[in-house]
């Protein structure tokens, strides 16, 4: 007989997810792009979380072992307190020079996946950003929901149009790391990039940050990013959020207070 308390437990469980999918129904929708926060009751579809215990790892679409199959990570299984840090990237709007002066202060490697305009608009950035030890990765030429692409030959379009730009800027191989646009997959798309040479890259905590005129406060960005921080977290800003811009150098030092450190996906694809 099953006790009380773990039918409690389940059938909460069960309530969260229900509620997350039709949140994410709607913010799947937005521009800018993302829903980090969505739930999904598929292993396909929308990239979806739900936080259960303080300092854990979400429970995630799917397993360590299965996005492996892959290529693909949502975060590193380990007990170590480290934290692998990125941003999508798809415009700018002024706020990404604080936050490389931020990184920089801190010595802290990062990932800036970027769309196809960001990188043909900002070439004196993407330069920056791989001149000072940062990784530019690879969100798509133009934003598209990846899984709904049906051809290897269409999905091959989206990502090489990017990596040729980025070699144009840069006179340099782009690092085959990829971001599914708003975070939409399936197991064909996760294929598709693998042959393509990628490896795909989740999340495992992110906050709704992307909304330009309705920013989050201090209180409200550091409520959801230092208590659902966890080891192994691959974390998911916004390089346009003037939020993040204004706390991130506070942010990496409270960070590094609870005794994280910051390592690059270089790192965690190698171990």
């Amino acid at each position: 007989m099953i006790p009380k308390s773990r039918i409690k437990k389940i059938l909460t469980v069960a309530f969260v997810f229900a509620l997350a999918f039709l949140a994410g129904d709607i913010a799947g929708r937005v521009e800018e792009k993302i829903a980090p926060e969505t739930v999904m009751t598929s292993a396909e579809g929308n990239w979806g979380l739900s936080f259960q215990d303080e300092g854990q790892p979400p429970v995630a679409n799917a397993t360590f072992e299965e996005l492996k199959k892959y290529d693909a990570y949502y975060a590193e299984d380990t007990e170590e307190k480290v934290l692998y840090l990125t941003f999508d990237c798809g415009y700018e709007n002024g706020n990404t020079a604080p936050i490389l002066e931020a990184l920089k202060k801190h010595k802290v490697p990062a990932t800036f996946f970027v769309v196809g305009t960001f990188l043909s608009e900002n070439p004196d950035l993407i330069k920056q950003m791989a001149a000072e030890g940062h990784t530019v990765g690879n969100h798509t030429n133009h934003h598209k929901d990846m899984s709904q692409i049906s051809t290897k030959e269409a999905f091959a379009e989206e990502v090489q149009s990017v990596e040729k730009m980025y070699k144009e800027t840069t006179g340099q191989e782009m690092v085959k790391y990829y971001r599914p646009p708003q975070g939409k997959y399936s197991e064909n798309n996760l294929k598709m990039a693998q042959e393509l040479g990628y490896k795909t890259f989740f999340w495992s905590l992110a906050y709704v940050d992307w909304y330009q005129d309705n920013q989050p406060s201090k209180e409200e960005a550091f409520d959801k990013l230092l208590t659902r921080i966890h080891p192994g977290a691959i974390v998911l800003l916004h390089s346009t959020s003037s939020t993040n811009a204004a706390i991130l150098d506070e942010l990496l030092t409270k960070w590094e207070e609870m005794g994280y450190t910051f390592k690059s996906l270089d790192q965690l694809t190698s171990e």
